[in-house]
């Protein structure tokens, strides 16, 4: 759908962008995304649309939270309020919730851009009655921008950093074997690089915490026509390759065959 940009912050390399696009926000769902067509409406370079997950959502308007990182989304990072935007959406399986969260702890993980989705998250979490720990890693201070976003929400929020320069100085990872045992969380959800969440899943296995990962992908489609998006997943017990974003890009812990990290 053609939708108009509502506003456009600025936080660094980092962008938050709103987008009036009524239909997408009434039938989006925390860990579901996008494609974001952004070329000019008369021109097809860049060609392929790109992919972002939703950030937040109210009754008109959508939100999205990315870095600018490549041509695409320094052409995205240009856009200004009134301008138009070529949007598909909402894609994609999101994170599995409980319909009663009621007495239970849940611990939203967040590495760099990858804490993009659990604001949304969080928000749903909370209106289940869940009790919402934010776990949220970046390099140094001027990479956790949406700390007092989170924060201001009401949302306990635990930042660490890499080079110790704001919160607890180690890997987002450290923090959240940390946390948890202080107060093991009831469910584990997080998004950000491969590495951490390999890390994050098994240290979920082990302390038997149902967890779910949104994973990310280069995406040519983003409904399953290109087959651009695969990976690994257990079926029964048996790898077989999947499209993230027809059938994720979220799924759960022990399904996922982790190809990279450590």
């Amino acid at each position: 759908m053609i939708a108009r940009v509502a506003s456009v912050e600025r936080h660094g390399v980092y962008i938050r962008m709103s987008v009036e696009a009524p239909e997408i926000a009434r039938a989006a769902q925390p860990g579901q995304f996008a494609m974001l067509r952004v070329a000019d409406t008369s021109s097809t370079d860049p060609l392929l649309r790109r992919p972002l997950s939703l950030h937040d959502r109210n009754a008109s308007e959508v939100e999205f939270f990315f870095s600018v990182a490549g041509r695409g989304t320094d052409i995205l990072a240009g856009k200004k309020p009134g301008d138009r935007l070529d949007v598909l959406g909402p894609l994609g399986r999101g994170f599995a919730l409980d319909e009663n969260m009621t007495g239970r702890t849940a611990c939203c993980v967040g590495g760099g851009r990858g804490i993009a989705p659990l604001y949304f998250l969080a928000r749903e979490l909370k209106a289940r009655g869940a009790s919402v720990h934010i776990l949220y890693g970046g390099r140094s201070a001027a990479d956790v921008p949406l700390r007092e976003k989170f924060e201001a929400a009401g949302y306990q929020t635990f930042v660490s950093t890499d080079d110790g320069s704001f919160g607890f100085h180690g890997l987002v990872t450290d923090l959240f074997e940390k946390q948890a045992a202080a107060e093991r969380p009831d469910r584990l959800y997080a998004c950000g690089p491969d590495a951490m969440m390999k890390t994050l899943a098994a240290s979920a296995a082990r302390l038997g915490i149902p967890a779910w990962f949104s994973l990310e992908s280069v995406m040519g489609c983003g409904f399953g026509a290109c087959w651009g998006c695969v990976h690994r997943i257990l079926r029964d017990g048996t790898p077989e390759w999947v499209k993230v974003c027809e059938d994720g890009p979220v799924f759960a812990g022990p399904d996922i065959v982790w190809e990279t990290g450590p």
